[in-house]
């Protein structure tokens, strides 16, 4: 099992910045990649940057060059840098790591980007 904590939403004004933290523990020998996704009100859950144990990373397009994907190894975290926010990022904001045979999902954590 490997559990998984996000930290760091809130409310932020458009071009804000915000980072979230994700805390794993458990069985993070078995992790083999961590990630962010998110779900805005009325639509489906998607990836937003994702990063493999060897660090390479992915992003959405939507978020390419504003949002960075990291981890701290010694803290078991990964973190997702958003700058650049805009009120379309408004989302519950997901952490998921696949430790096969599965996927792990945190809790959420609430991002709103408004005036």
């Amino acid at each position: 099992q490997v559990q998984l904590v996000e930290s760091g939403g809130g409310l932020v004004q458009p071009g804000g910045s915000l980072r979230l933290s994700c805390a794993a523990s458990g069985r993070i020998s078995s992790i083999y990649s961590m990630g962010w996704y998110r779900q805005a009100p009325g639509k489906q859950r998607e990836l937003v940057a994702t990063m493999t144990n060897s660090g390479s990373t992915n992003y959405a397009a939507s978020v390419k060059g504003r949002f960075t994907i990291s981890r701290d190894s010694a803290k078991n975290t990964v973190y997702l840098q958003m700058n650049g926010l805009k009120p379309e990022d408004t989302a519950v904001y997901y952490c998921k790591c696949y430790a096969p045979p599965r996927d792990y999902w945190g809790q959420g954590t609430q991002v709103t980007v408004s005036s």
